[in-house]
């Protein structure tokens, strides 16, 4: 598999407040990203969840299914329970043809309550790590045993945030766990895009672009706003909107294989989706052609 350049439907509606974008049609979506030039589209909340039925809904665009988001509960229960409860997604994965699956802890995130600012966000210690990061692993040992591979999404507002606790994630868990790359949340979190390209370049299965507005992130950060009041007032934007340099990023990761996914959340009131989305993947071709990556 050489790079190629899908999408994520939270371009068009957000699965975490519905009232963003929530009358627009899966239709509208996926024939918006083929249009553009999408060779695959990750999941929401508007997709069909059965495996016939996903695979008649995408089969008319020609599009691919990427992955889907995973909800984990490891801060709860063991690495063989959440296999247990991930049987449903993991099978709908595998029928479409999909090897990666993006996971994200969630037992205690604050990313999804729009009251609840970003400075009460989880955080774990060493032996919280040491603990979590053996669960993680054997969640991801236990899928790549069917085909399927963790990449672990960092997010804002959960224990996976901050460059340290990426470092701690990644020294905590086994090879069967990859690292998914997000701009967006590696700069708002603090670190810097080429770095973790740089540092994890061996364990980095999967990519997320966004780009980030920095004077919204400036006034977010010294207004103490949570998650979503940040994404409600701009915060993220598509490649080449924003000042993230995706080059330098692209260019520390030599080899790879894999998607690139355009995942950058706005208000679609604000921001025409089809008007960002095409802009964001024109600017992801020319920067991956540019580093010879295309």
């Amino acid at each position: 598999m050489t790079i190629r350049i899908g999408a994520n439907p939270i371009c068009w509606a957000n699965d975490d407040m519905p009232e963003l974008g929530g009358d627009t049609t899966l239709e509208t979506i996926l024939s918006e990203a083929k249009q553009i030039g999408f060779e695959g589209m990750e999941l929401g909340k508007k997709f069909p969840r059965t495996p016939d039925g996903l695979r008649d809904a995408l089969a008319p665009y020609g599009l691919a299914c990427i992955s889907g988001w995973y909800s984990a509960k490891l801060l709860k229960r063991n690495g063989d329970a959440e296999f247990e409860a991930a049987q449903n997604h993991l099978n709908l994965l595998k029928a479409q043809g999909s090897t990666v699956m993006v996971v994200c802890e969630t037992s205690n995130t604050i990313q999804g309550d729009i009251g609840t600012p970003l400075s009460r966000r989880p955080k774990l210690t060493g032996d919280d790590w040491r603990a979590f990061g053996a669960r993680m692993t054997r969640f991801g040992d236990l899928l790549a045993a069917q085909g399927m591979r963790i990449v672990y999404h960092h997010h804002m507002g959960s224990v996976v945030q901050s460059p340290d606790d990426i470092d701690a994630f990644m020294a905590n868990t086994g090879p069967s766990v990859d690292l998914l790359l997000d701009t967006g949340h590696a700069v708002w979190g603090g670190d810097d895009p080429a770095r973790l390209a740089i540092r994890y370049r061996d364990r980095i299965g999967h990519v997320h672009t966004k780009d980030i507005r920095t004077e919204v992130l400036a006034r977010s950060r010294a207004e103490d706003w949570s998650f979503l009041k940040s994404v409600l007032n701009g915060v993220y934007t598509v490649p080449g909107d924003g000042t993230i340099d995706f080059r330098a990023m692209f260019r520390a990761l030599p080899g790879y294989s894999g998607w690139v996914v355009l995942e950058a959340e706005q208000d679609p009131e604000k921001a025409n989706p089809f008007t960002y989305a095409s802009l964001g993947y024109a600017n992801l071709k020319t920067y991956l052609r540019d580093e010879g990556l295309l």
